[in-house]
């Protein structure tokens, strides 16, 4: 994939939004992250990679002027301000990265911004701050600015995971972007995406477990440090792992053996790959810190799909521009 057009991503966690705007043709000019597993993974992945060190890897003290002109900013800032799961505080929440998101987009002026949140951030008690964040996005040039509520199984990811991705296009380019379709008719079943890792040591129940669940997987979350360990979520999450054949009450770190009975529990290798991380990218960290970053993570076939319909407008209206 040519990548002639560049980005700096914000709060990029353990990579899922990176990869996908890398296998979408964007290079990275810079990733912002505080968490430090979450930079060794990127590190371990991508030796090339400026993952941003020191101090201004917290994005409240992260200067974006020296990154003036790159064609993307992209991010995942934290959703806890807008989960349904927590209080719903918005701008109200310490852990609000938006304005800092904004500031950073001010900074470096894009062609265009790509952000992402939790399905909360559509909700009636945000309508206020979503259209604050519009008005500020227009008063820096960004004449059209939206946003959309995306299914990660509509992009071959085998789950249920619903997340709005905010899009503002420079005026330049705002004609020629298109949402990306949906690109997959049917979505693989998790006992067919994760089969071949069941069976890795041999259990003797691995078909079996394939035919029962023979659904997608529940929304994963990945906790955060205050809370959550490494387990797939809540109980009513939990009930419908059980639904599938798994135990969710925690992550185990390796496959069932070969006289194992009873549900077997996911690994984090397993999560990842629900999550649609190739099996090549490696997590930094033990069980918790790795989980953490997969459950958190923005599924990399969701991103590149919009990164790639960015791409589209911003080299459409180059090639237009030469013509």
């Amino acid at each position: 994939m040519q990548t002639d057009l560049s980005s700096i991503e914000l709060c990029a966690g353990g990579g899922g939004q990176a990869l996908g705007l890398e296998m979408a043709g964007f290079s990275h000019e810079a990733l912002v992250e505080i968490d430090d597993w979450s930079r060794q993974t990127l590190g371990l992945n991508r030796p090339k990679w400026n993952v941003v060190k020191g101090e201004q890897s917290d994005l409240t003290k992260f200067d974006g002027k020296p990154y003036a002109g790159v064609d993307l900013v992209a991010g995942g800032v934290p959703c806890p301000p807008f989960s349904v799961a927590g209080k719903q505080l918005g701008d109200k929440d310490e852990r609000d990265l938006f304005p800092q998101a904004l500031r950073v987009v001010e900074e470096v002026r894009p062609r265009a911004v790509m952000l992402e949140n939790v399905r909360g951030f559509l909700d009636a008690i945000f309508t206020d701050y979503r259209q604050g964040l519009r008005d500020h996005l227009r008063r820096l040039g960004y004449s059209r600015v939206e946003w959309r509520l995306l299914n990660a199984c509509d992009y071959g990811v085998p789950q249920l995971r619903p997340r709005v991705v905010i899009v503002a296009i420079a005026d330049t380019y705002a004609d020629a972007f298109h949402w990306p379709q949906p690109n997959i008719d049917r979505c693989p079943t998790v006992g067919e995406v994760l089969h071949d890792l069941m069976a890795a040591q041999g259990w003797s129940g691995a078909d079996r477990w394939r035919q029962g669940a023979d659904e997608i997987a529940p929304t994963i979350v990945g906790g955060s440090k205050k809370h959550g360990g490494p387990d797939l979520g809540p109980t009513r999450a939990r009930r419908a792992w059980e639904a599938l054949g798994v135990n969710g009450k925690t992550i185990s770190e390796t496959a069932p053996e070969a006289d194992f009975v009873g549900l077997p529990r996911l690994t984090v290798r397993m999560v990842a790959r629900l999550q649609g991380f190739p099996d090549s990218w490696t997590f930094s960290g033990k069980k918790t810190a790795a989980y953490r970053q997969v459950g958190n993570a923005f599924p990399p076939p969701v991103a590149q799909a919009v990164a790639q319909s960015i791409r589209a407008a911003i080299t459409k209206r180059r090639l237009f521009a030469v013509a």
